[in-house]
């Protein structure tokens, strides 16, 4: 897969996960986050913001668990998230 065509499939993810009526678990919903931000943001690491600490937290502890990841492999992971969880 050129890097074009994983951005395609990347960006219509991105696009199936956020248009989707499915309530996933919050666990899987970080994982999600997670592998977007690390997707996403190629500058150093994603601090996240938010008035609750707690969500916060748990989404510190969702970014420390794919740090070592390139943004290549979190966008093939993410799309592999949304092709597992989201079959409408």
């Amino acid at each position: 897969m050129t890097e074009e065509e994983l951005n395609i499939a990347f960006n219509k993810a991105y696009e199936r996960a956020c248009n989707t009526k499915i309530q996933l678990p919050p666990d899987v919903m970080l994982h999600f986050y997670a592998h977007y931000k690390q997707a996403t943001h190629a500058e150093g690491f994603y601090t996240p913001s938010g008035n609750s600490e707690l969500r916060n937290a748990f989404k510190l502890n969702a970014l420390f668990q794919v740090k070592d990841l390139t943004q290549k492999e979190a966008k093939i992971r993410y799309i592999e998230l949304v092709n597992k969880y989201l079959t409408e």
